[in-house]
């Protein structure tokens, strides 16, 4: 073979190469330009939804914790032998009901004490009531004869000497009588005092049964039959009341001006929402108490909601989902929350036109309920806003109502995602993400057509 026929060969195929590459290139060109033309005149498929016009609640939805309305700590107030526990542990006890039982003995020895000193104390008010009697009849006597004896004198028949005897007589018994007397009020005294021993006695006897002066559930019992109490020390038990309970929680300083204002209108609903996956009714209450001042450290505000607790569903310490009913907006226009979107010049919703195109329309929002927005300002009752499908518009685009899958949003991919591809690409038209093969064809016919080339040459 010679140099002249080997540098043919190759003059050959360098031009076979680039004549492909020529009619590849101003294929890919066409392409380009048509899918271009296509994109810029394609409608783009979205989901639309009617701006919907109802009265939407004011509602501040926070977390909250359960309170007891009221803690009992059971202390023994007087020391002796728990001699019987009449509850189990966690058991709801009712007000009055009889819990701890002391050993009664020493206190009922105290009372016999105590009620034998008040008989004698009524004893010697009797004797001392009974010697002034006496010596109020003696003193009489003595001042009769003292009399006498002052008459005689006068006639000579006695002498003063013994008018001075019967004279000191009378005034010694008047004497002894303000003596007994005070012996009266001093006996009276001590049977105060004996009464009040007896009372006292007659307590410690009632404290050595202890009775629950609440309705509620009770909780560990720190010491068992057969140990000793010491009064005031030890905590033998605690109650707590449920029935009705507290829930509290905290709002934002921001909404201190709101609650004000809508609690002095009447009293504001409190919601106590389930945990999730917990099939239970929310527990509906009051608000009752507004905090005085606000938390420095976090800008909040105390709040307490009082509730029946018909059903015992609330448990003192857990954490609950609290809704606080402020009020209710009439009339107010809403839209699905996805549909509101955030732009340089803030909030705004894509409007769909009578031509099927969109506009970008600004809008003020309100609070929100739910999963809806409440819109202020920019649209209205009825108006269709899209809710899917923002990615890809722009002002004054062209759009076309999605269609709903089969299965639902999500079935078999992203939401919206590709069946809705699929189904604009023309039948026999090339993939879009075929892979390349290897003599760079995208298509089997290609790679025959370019066979035959070689072949030929």
């Amino acid at each position: 073979m010679t140099t002249r026929t080997i540098s043919g060969r190759w003059a050959a195929i360098t031009l076979a190469v680039l004549a492909l590459a020529g009619t590849g290139c101003n294929r890919g060109g066409t392409a380009s330009k048509k899918d271009a033309s296509n994109k810029k005149g394609d409608a783009v498929p979205v989901s639309l939804t009617a701006v919907a016009q109802r009265d939407v609640p004011l509602d501040l939805e926070v977390i909250g914790n359960v309170e007891a309305y009221s803690v009992i700590s059971m202390r023994s107030q007087v020391s002796g032998l728990l001699q019987k526990v009449h509850f189990k542990e966690g058991d709801f006890v009712s007000k009055g009901q009889v819990l701890f039982s002391i050993d009664p003995s020493p206190f009922n020895a105290a009372l016999r004490e105590a009620e034998a000193n008040l008989a004698r104390a009524e004893a010697q008010i009797g004797q001392a009531q009974a010697t002034l009697k006496r010596d109020i009849a003696q003193a009489r006597y003595s001042g009769q004869q003292a009399d006498r004896y002052k008459s005689l004198q006068k006639e000579g028949i006695v002498s003063k000497e013994q008018v001075d005897q019967f004279t000191t007589a009378a005034d010694t018994n008047a004497e002894i009588i303000r003596v007994d007397e005070a012996a009266i009020r001093s006996a009276e005294a001590s049977l105060v005092a004996s009464r009040a021993q007896v009372d006292n006695a007659k307590i410690q006897v009632g404290y050595t049964t202890i009775r629950s002066p609440i309705d509620g559930r009770t909780g560990n019992i720190t010491v068992k039959e057969g140990n000793i109490v010491s009064s005031n020390t030890i905590e033998l038990t605690s109650i707590n009341q449920v029935q009705p309970i507290y829930v509290t929680f905290s709002a934002p300083e921001s909404n201190l001006s709101e609650i004000k204002k809508f609690a002095a209108e009447g009293k504001l609903p409190v919601t106590v929402l389930p945990s999730e996956g917990e099939e239970v009714t929310p527990e509906i209450g009051t608000l009752t108490f507004v905090d005085n001042n606000v938390d420095a450290t976090t800008g909040t505000i105390k709040l307490k909601g009082t509730f029946q607790n018909a059903g015992r569903h609330l448990w003192p310490g857990s954490f609950v989902r609290v809704r606080l009913r402020l009020s209710t907006r009439k009339n107010a226009l809403i839209v699905p929350a996805q549909a509101v979107q955030e732009g340089q010049d803030g909030q705004f919703l894509y409007v769909a036109t009578d031509k099927m195109t969109v506009e970008q329309r600004p809008v003020k929002v309100g609070s929100r309920s739910g999963q809806d927005m409440v819109i202020d300002q920019g649209v209205e009752a009825g108006e269709k806003v899209v809710v899917e499908g923002q990615l890809r518009l722009a002002p004054g685009m062209k759009i076309r109502v999605r269609e709903a899958r089969p299965g639902g949003p999500g079935k078999g991919g992203k939401k919206g995602g590709g069946s809705a591809a699929a189904a604009e690409t023309p039948q026999g038209a090339p993939a879009a993400d075929a892979p390349p093969q290897q003599d760079g064809s995208t298509t089997p016919g290609a790679r025959k057509g370019r066979k035959g080339e070689h072949t030929k040459q």
